[in-house]
């Protein structure tokens, strides 16, 4: 079901591991829904576990991933779908390679700002702890980098504010732009 503008969208969620990309689209997906907006959820860890079993972390495998996410993403907009992604997606290049799939007009990055530390104090999964002490190589954020987005379309503090307030500011992001009708 297209939106207001008659087209799909792309709410691509970025940012480190335990930033609190899952957490803040999993409250737009639920306010999405409750206006009656169908959603298709492509979050990392469940990509990772079906659309993309097998691959590693090294830079090919992390961007044939974000490939693969940016595909599928493509096709629901295409379609006049809402795709929400929460995907650390580390490399700028290969971002921008899912927007141009999905379409520029089409795509919303929102940069969910996290500081490192936070992330680490966050760490249910233990993954940041492992990095440390060298049981995981090339984790993101420790001894892999993270490239921030230059131009978001959102840009999401989580320190000081809630989940809450920034998917609100996300809904309202996607009213202005004319891919939800106002509340």
């Amino acid at each position: 079901m297209p939106g207001p503008n008659g087209r799909g969208v792309c709410v691509w969620f970025t940012g480190l591991s335990g930033s609190g990309k899952s957490t803040t689209a999993e409250i737009v997906i639920r306010l999405l829904e409750e206006r009656g907006r169908p959603v298709t959820v492509l979050d990392g860890d469940a990509v990772r576990e079906h659309l993309s079993k097998g691959l590693g972390f090294d830079r090919a495998d992390r961007d044939t991933n974000v490939r693969r996410i940016g595909y599928v993403a493509g096709e629901v907009v295409r379609h006049g779908g809402i795709a929400v992604v929460a995907a650390v997606s580390p490399y700028r290049s290969t971002r921008d390679e899912a927007r141009a799939m999905v379409g520029t007009d089409r795509f919303v990055e929102v940069f969910v700002d996290t500081p490192l530390e936070v992330c680490e104090a966050r760490d249910v999964k233990g993954w940041y702890a492992k990095a440390r002490a060298g049981e995981v190589k090339a984790f993101t954020g420790v001894d892999d980098p993270y490239e921030p987005p230059v131009a978001p379309e959102l840009h999401l503090l989580t320190v000081g504010t809630t989940a809450e307030a920034n998917a609100r500011l996300v809904l309202a992001e996607l009213e202005r732009r004319g891919d939800l009708a106002p509340a």
